[in-house]
């Protein structure tokens, strides 16, 4: 078997093109006398691994053995005395294993007890225009040029049958092999980088979401997120307003991921810093904050949002809903009340307005905001979980205090959408309290 040191090392990859069909070397036969002690040749002495056992089920035994490296297997045949392949033991096989280092190879099988004719040795040939030698690189030197050197190292040792094999080295191959290693180091170290700088990501992003909430006589409230990845784009939020009043807001940008954690983290930032300006304007805090992420974002870039004001000695929620799913206020007599939108999306307009509305809560209402990544989580048959559901289960467990609540729905999420998670989810839940 003549091998090219040119070759690439690993396969490369499936072709798209069926015109073209897939084609590779799967096995070279070998044939022996004794199958278990070829195996326990190639095995405990080369290091190769048992690829497939064909001493039991197959009227003729045969087993496949592959090297630690590479596609083809190595596949070892007892023939039928007197045949034409038993008169072939014990000849050369035509077989080089090629390898980085021979030296090293010989030293570790010698050890082993593996017999070879000869010592490693190095051959330089240089080769003539015209003429391919096997396992060396194609001349491209005009004819005027001495032809080019072509260098390996070579050793021959036999199996116990007397097969004789070829172990070779070639120039380029160990130079090929040297640089994939060190792209492969390279790659590894790349990832692991940008894993450490995703988790820092992921941290900095946990310590943006409330940390501790602003604290109420007549409202108890709650709120998680959970992400999809490391980072994502939903997020939630509780702003001290003064005067005993809340901000209960959520939000879902365009996109996942850094870019969408980025927008994300910009919006609030512009929430947070308007509320010191408009604390008692909440139509021109978000018309300043839409205006901010207009100018600090693409134009591609956009999110939903759902700004509450809770007053807690009115027990007054007055809101605006910029393009989010409504909000969810299941009243103590069963009743249902969807709070929805009353503005456009923000950071797609710079020309934007909204317009506030407002409700009364009452002891035992639940008022419940969350991101699509609740209600658009789907299973196996692709059904959504939808929000019908959603209501099932804030009417089964309206009992439960607000942080139990918010378990209680991600657990029935994750029950009804056992596999991976794609979208964020992100919740908040309020009861008004007696």
């Amino acid at each position: 078997m003549s091998l090219d040191a040119h070759a690439p090392l690993d396969p490369p990859p499936l072709r798209l093109d069926r015109a073209d069909p897939y084609l590779r070397l799967q096995s070279v036969t070998v044939f022996v006398r004794d199958l278990d002690r070829s195996l326990d040749f190639y095995v405990n002495r080369l290091g190769f691994q048992l690829a497939f056992d064909g001493r039991v089920h197959a009227s003729r035994p045969y087993a496949a053995i592959a090297p630690p490296d590479g596609t083809a297997n190595l596949t070892i045949v007892v023939p039928e005395p007197g045949s034409e392949q038993f008169k072939l033991i014990g000849r050369p096989t035509n077989i080089a294993f090629i390898t980085e280092d021979v030296l090293t190879k010989f030293r570790e099988w010698s050890r082993r007890g593996v017999q070879f004719q000869q010592t490693p040795r190095l051959r330089r040939l240089r080769h003539s225009v015209g003429v391919r030698v096997p396992g060396a690189p194609e001349s491209t030197s005009p004819s005027h040029e001495p032809p080019p050197i072509w260098g390996g190292v070579f050793a021959r040792f036999r199996d116990p049958d007397g097969n004789i094999f070829s172990l070779v080295s070639f120039d380029e191959v160990t130079h090929a092999i040297e640089a994939q290693r060190r792209a492969i180091a390279d790659k590894l170290e790349a990832e692991r980088r940008a894993a450490q700088e995703l988790e820092i990501a992921k941290q900095v992003q946990a310590r943006l979401f409330p940390q501790s909430s602003p604290s109420l006589k007549t409202l108890e409230f709650a709120g998680l997120c959970l992400q999809a990845r490391h980072v994502g784009g939903d997020d939630y939020d509780f702003l001290d307003l003064g005067r005993e009043r809340v901000g209960l807001v959520i939000g879902d940008i365009s996109g996942k991921g850094i870019a969408a954690a980025l927008l994300m983290a910009n919006l609030q930032a512009n929430l947070r810093s308007q509320c010191a300006i408009a604390l008692d304007q909440l139509e021109r805090l978000l018309c300043s904050a839409n205006q901010l992420f207009c100018d600090n974002t693409s134009d591609a870039a956009f999110a939903t949002l759902f700004f509450a004001e809770y007053d807690d000695s009115a027990r007054r929620l007055r809101y605006v809903n910029c393009g989010h799913l409504p909000a969810l206020l299941l009243r103590p007599d069963d009743s249902l009340e969807r709070l929805s939108a009353t503005a456009t999306i923000m950071g797609a307009f710079k020309e934007w307005d909204c317009r506030l509305a407002e409700c009364q809560l009452a002891p035992g209402d639940l008022l419940v905001l969350y991101t699509d990544g609740v209600t658009e989580s789907f299973n196996a048959r692709e059904e959504e979980f939808g929000e019908a559901r959603l209501l099932d289960t804030l009417r089964r467990h309206r009992r439960l205090c607000s942080k139990d609540l918010l378990a209680a729905i991600v657990d029935e999420v994750r029950q009804f959408s056992p596999h991976e998670q794609h979208d964020d989810i992100t919740l908040i839940t309020a009861r008004c309290l007696p």
